[in-house]
């Protein structure tokens, strides 16, 4: 359900680093990092500094990138009427409820059923639907998942995996770049430049491959957090509700759930090998530690 916010996160992260790794190797920054071939400690440091760096410049244009991306439209509590109306409020509700300053509320038009919450910081969040959750959810369900986005909130999950992504991106960089120099050192002079540019790129996009397995484990862990989070918000009941009728949905033949909007979703359900890279527990291992909670 939540694959694009994590997925367009992911691979900024991922363009970042490798855009970094070919702006290090033309401007020749090497050789101020290494007088004797690679200074490990010095490259440590630049990787970090600036693998961090790109992770939370992409949260800090995470809001701005999600209603540019996904068309989302905000809802003004002054104008609002109907559906925008009883949506906003039940954000507000839930968000006095949580100790949370109020977020911008949206709506983006799909058939998708889909919903995310996103911003640099508790006080500058935004929590948005997507129209096809409100035309298949009734409303304690679109309780449930109002209460579950604001519990990612509140448990700073942005930040949280915004850190995560930033470590990640710091070893990338650093191991593409020890190896690429490594290889570039088995050929001729002449072609070591060449080796090294065209192997640190590679290598950028395939360890930045293998980090994402790290950050999918970290952000299953957050999505059962935010699921007893959700609970304690809008019930239990709703909770389990609202996770039931994904359930239902992603069962429910294609031409019946809004075409290949939750194709992508249901990846984890086939193999075990894609089931590493989701950034979601699987829904029936999600209700069934909601059923066993104490919420």
């Amino acid at each position: 359900m939540w694959f694009k916010r994590i997925g367009l996160f992911l691979l900024t992260n991922i363009l970042v680093v490798v855009t970094i790794s070919i702006i290090t190797s033309v401007l020749g920054i090497g050789p101020y990092l290494d007088a004797n071939g690679i200074n490990l400690s010095s490259l440590l440091v630049f990787c970090f500094l600036w693998g961090m760096g790109g992770a939370f410049v992409s949260l800090l244009l995470s809001k701005f990138m999600a209603k540019m991306m996904m068309g989302v439209q905000i809802i003004d509590p002054r104008s609002a009427s109907g559906v925008e109306r009883e949506l906003y409020s039940r954000v507000e509700r839930l968000a006095r409820a949580a100790n949370l300053p109020m977020p911008e509320v949206g709506i983006y038009h799909s058939p998708e059923v889909n919903a995310f919450a996103t911003g640099p910081s508790k006080s500058s969040s935004l929590v948005a639907v997507s129209s096809g959750l409100l035309q298949v959810m009734d409303n304690a369900e679109v309780e449930g998942v109002l209460a579950h986005e604001l519990a990612h909130v509140a448990n700073g999950d942005m930040v949280t995996m915004t850190l995560v992504q930033g470590v990640v991106n710091a070893f990338v960089m650093f191991f593409s770049r020890i190896i690429s120099y490594a290889l570039s050192t088995m050929v001729k002079e002449d072609l070591q430049y060449t080796v090294r540019l065209v192997a640190n790129i590679v290598l950028s996009i395939l360890f930045s491959i293998l980090g994402s397995i790290v950050v999918a484990y970290f952000s299953r862990t957050r999505e059962y957090r935010a699921d007893a989070g959700g609970a304690k918000l809008a019930g239990r009941q709703n909770m389990i509700a609202a996770l039931e009728k994904l359930r239902r949905t992603f069962d429910a033949p294609e031409d019946e759930r809004g075409g290949e909007a939750l194709a992508t979703m249901k990846i984890s359900g086939h193999s075990k090998w894609m089931a590493l890279f989701s950034t979601h527990p699987p829904l029936e291992a999600r209700i069934a530690a909601l059923k066993n909670s104490g919420y």
